[in-house]
């Protein structure tokens, strides 16, 4: 193990709701989420190895005042949308967890002088059961869920990366499942003042993974300095909170964007690390 090269890191988006299994053309256009599935379908080829299993951190999941952790052996599903199809309410992701796993994860949440929990009763949200059936449709791959903290502080979540980061020298795969852009008020705009501000954070985004560590950590400490941060992250941030969980773990290794897409002129971006 010694001499393998570590996983890298990720964030991707995880779209709207249960894209995938409904037709969600009326709501942003033709095929708005086709980019986002060619992603996902092909995200698994371009790991360097199988992970023995994943740790996802999304943006549906918030706990205060404790990091928590997921210990459920099987976990269930946890349909977090509504107004949708029936069927996307029976949608399956039959994945194990990893309750030994997790409780390392703790330890080292807490080794790192974070308050951290156990929660053996949540299920998956569709943050993480959405992009996994697309990802990884055979759902072999056991999958331990981690919160935000309902704080959504920049830094104490990259410290909470940080705490993560030797995970990545045991094939354990660190997710996090958001959106680069979240303003549900103008999802549907598509006037140029506000494709403008998106772009402009994008671009943001996209030059500031690329620092040193050091550098990356600040300018995320003090996103919201940004001048078009809140118009692209209304009335909530926590869609964005986990890249800077992804950001520490990445440790000294520098990101990129590995995807980016639009949606009526906005655009939206995955990123690896390492």
């Amino acid at each position: 193990m010694e001499n393998r090269e570590r996983l890298p890191v990720y964030f991707i988006p995880h779209g709207g709701g249960p894209w995938p299994f409904m037709d969600s053309g009326t709501r942003f256009g033709i095929d708005p989420w086709k980019g986002l599935d060619r992603f996902l379908r092909g995200f698994a080829a371009t790991l360097p190895r199988k992970p023995k299993a994943m740790v996802v951190v999304s943006g549906h999941w918030e706990q205060e005042p404790s990091f928590t952790v997921s210990t459920a052996a099987r976990p269930g599903m946890l349909y977090d949308y509504y107004g949708f199809p029936p069927e996307t309410y029976e949608l399956v992701y039959p994945a194990p967890g990893a309750p030994e796993l997790a409780h390392q994860i703790r330890s080292m949440i807490e080794t790192a002088g974070l308050e951290a929990a156990e929660d053996a009763e949540r299920g998956f949200d569709h943050g993480v059961f959405i992009p996994l059936m697309v990802a990884f449709p055979e759902a072999e791959i056991p999958v331990v869920m981690l919160s935000l903290r309902q704080d959504l502080d920049p830094a104490a979540h990259v410290r909470l990366g940080q705490a993560l980061e030797g995970l990545r020298d045991q094939d354990i795969l660190i997710i996090g499942s958001g959106m680069s852009y979240h303003n549900m008020r103008l999802f549907r705009s598509d006037e140029p003042t506000h494709v403008e501000a998106s772009i402009r954070f994008d671009d943001w985004l996209t030059e500031t993974v690329t620092l040193d560590a050091a550098e990356r950590e600040h300018a995320f400490a003090h996103w919201l300095d940004n001048p078009d941060a809140r118009a692209c992250h209304v009335p909530d941030v926590d869609h964005l909170v986990p890249l800077f969980v992804v950001a520490g773990a990445a440790g000294m290794d520098k990101g990129v964007r590995i995807f980016n897409d639009r949606i009526l002129g906005k655009p939206y971006s995955g990123y690896r690390f390492g």
